[in-house]
């Protein structure tokens, strides 16, 4: 009777968190253009319209390039930072890792405006460039943290085994903490690279509409009326980042990802 109860409990629960999308969706296939569900009539040619409409179609273009520029910034910052702090224990180390930290953790608004002020102060508003920097440093924190659990599971014996048979530092990373590390670092990329794809009040704040990115996109789309591309921009979202992180768990080892081997090992 009680695993019954529980079965139905997270049946529920389920349910609860899927109707938010399955609304979307139902949003998304409506034949007339407007927002209503249950759908009216049925039809796809909103999803053909994010690539047709040159609006669509360039804040598409956008936001990939923001996401991939972006991720591969954080990225860069977060290697040789979780690196550093791996190799060389010191009292003042963990001062970078509390800066790299601090901007996920302060609420959104706050790092945006932070960034505005300092863009409009350099006179570089309005840049897409500074997007980039600016998505790149809020979501730094995502790399860091998988590739610092990455470097934990890393057995320094191995790292000490190569060094004492003559590799550098540079020869040392490349052919055996690279390899080991590489999972975290594709996870890391892919967490950052999704946020950024969703992300609108840090892109907002820096580039204004200088450059148009899927959420700007939509916000600016509300004020002159409802239509169902929005909902399958909405569904897009949600089966690319669905995609991206079951590659993740399935060839990345999501456990592994996780910390779960570092704990199991501790």
């Amino acid at each position: 009777m009680s695993r019954n109860l529980t079965r139905l409990y997270f049946v529920l629960i389920g349910i609860f968190l899927a109707m938010p999308i399955v609304v979307v969706a139902g949003v998304s296939v409506n034949e007339k253009q407007s927002l209503t569900f249950p759908p009216q009539g049925f039809s796809l040619s909103w999803y053909g319209a994010i690539f047709t409409d040159p609006g669509w179609r360039a804040a598409l273009l956008s936001s990939l390039l923001l996401a991939l520029a972006s991720a591969a910034l954080a990225v860069a910052i977060a290697l040789p930072l979780s690196w550093f702090l791996w190799r060389r224990i010191a009292p003042w180390a963990n001062i970078f890792r509390v800066l790299g930290i601090a901007p996920f953790t302060l609420p959104p608004v706050i790092t945006a405006l932070g960034l505005l002020t300092f863009w409009a102060a350099t006179g570089f508003y309005g840049q897409p460039w500074t997007a980039v920097i600016g998505h790149a440093i809020f979501f730094v924190t995502l790399p860091l943290v998988t590739l610092s659990l990455g470097f934990s599971a890393i057995d320094r014996s191995l790292v000490e085994a190569a060094a004492t048979m003559g590799a550098d530092d540079q020869t040392v990373f490349r052919t055996v903490v690279l390899p080991l590390i590489r999972p975290y670092l594709v996870s890391g990329y892919a967490f950052a690279f999704v946020l950024s794809l969703n992300e609108y009040i840090v892109a907002y704040m820096t580039v204004g509409f200088t450059m148009e990115t899927l959420p700007i996109k939509i916000f600016n789309a509300l004020r002159y009326g409802y239509t169902p591309v929005m909902a399958s921009v909405t569904v897009l979202f949600v089966a690319a980042a669905a995609l991206i992180f079951g590659l993740v768990a399935r060839f990345g080892d999501l456990p592994k990802l996780l910390g779960a081997m570092a704990a199991d090992e501790r």
